[in-house]
C-alpha cells in the first residue's frame, strides 16, 4: 500500500491525457496553419474563399486551441510546479493570453459566419467560448492577487473548458461507435447534435463544481498567508 501512495498518479494520468489528446492537437494545430496559407487546404466548410476575416478567426482558434489541448495539463502537474515556479507562472500568463484568443476568435467566427449546426449550435458554442474567456481572466486575475484558492478553482474549470474540443469528437466517435450516428446528422441538426451543444462541457464543469465543493482544500493553499487575510 505504501508503494502505491508514491506512485505519481496524478502525473502518469496527465501524460495519458495529454498522448490521448494528442492527435486531436496536432490536427487542429495542423488545419490552423492551412487556413493561415500554410499548406495545402484540404475540402471544408469552415475556409471559404475572400473571406479573409472568418478564414483568420478559425484558423487562430485551431492553431491556438491545439496549442493548449497539450499544454494546459502541464500546469496541474504538482511536481514542475514545486520544482519550476517561475515556469509555472511564466506558462500561466501564455496560456492565458492563448485561452483569451482562442475563445474571441472562436466567438468572431461564429458571429461573423454562424456555426453548420444553426442557431442551436451558435448558441452552445458561443457560451463556451465565452465561459473559456471568464475562466482565463478569472484565473489570471486571482493569480495576480495571490488568491490561490480561487486561483486553483478557476485553473481547473479552464482546464476541463480547453478539454472541450476534444471531449466534443470523443463523444461523436463513441457514439457512433455505439450506435452508427443514431439521431445525428451531416448538417448537426439531429437530437444528439443539439445534445452535443453543451453536453462536451457543461457536464464537466457541473461535476467540477461538485468536486470542489465536497474536497477539502489542499493544505498547502489553505494556509497561503494571502488567504489568512
Amino acid at each position: 500500500m505504501t508503494a502505491l501512495r508514491r506512485v505519481p498518479w496524478r502525473g502518469i494520468a496527465l501524460g495519458a491525457l495529454i498522448l490521448l489528446a494528442a492527435p486531436f492537437a496536432f490536427y487542429a494545430f495542423r488545419f490552423g496553419l492551412e487556413g493561415a496559407g500554410f499548406g495545402a487546404l484540404r475540402e471544408t466548410y469552415l475556409i471559404q474563399p475572400a473571406a479573409p476575416f472568418g478564414n483568420g478567426a478559425i484558423s487562430l482558434h485551431m492553431i491556438l486551441g491545439g496549442a493548449l489541448t497539450v499544454l494546459v495539463p502541464l500546469q496541474l502537474s504538482p511536481g514542475l510546479r514545486r520544482r519550476f515556479p517561475h515556469w509555472h507562472r511564466g506558462a500561466g500568463r501564455l496560456l492565458v493570453a492563448g485561452a483569451l484568443l482562442t475563445g474571441a476568435a472562436g466567438c468572431a467566427f461564429i458571429l461573423m459566419r454562424g456555426t453548420i449546426g444553426g442557431m442551436w449550435m451558435d448558441a452552445g458554442f458561443l457560451l463556451y467560448g465565452a465561459l473559456m474567456m471568464l475562466a482565463a481572466a478569472q484565473a489570471w486575475r486571482f493569480a495576480r492577487a495571490g488568491r490561490f484558492v480561487p486561483h486553483r478553482a478557476w485553473a481547473l474549470r479552464l482546464f476541463v473548458l480547453v478539454l472541450g474540443s476534444w471531449l466534443y469528437r470523443v463523444h461523436y466517435g463513441l457514439w457512433y461507435l455505439a450506435t452508427d450516428g443514431l439521431a445525428s446528422t451531416p448538417e448537426f441538426t439531429g437530437t444528439f447534435d443539439r445534445v452535443q451543444n453543451v453536453a462536451f462541457y457543461l457536464p464537466y464543469l457541473v461535476l467540477l463544481e461538485i468536486w470542489l465543493r465536497t474536497r477539502p482544500v489542499p493544505p498547502e493553499l489553505r494556509t497561503t498567508a494571502c488567504e489568512k487575510g
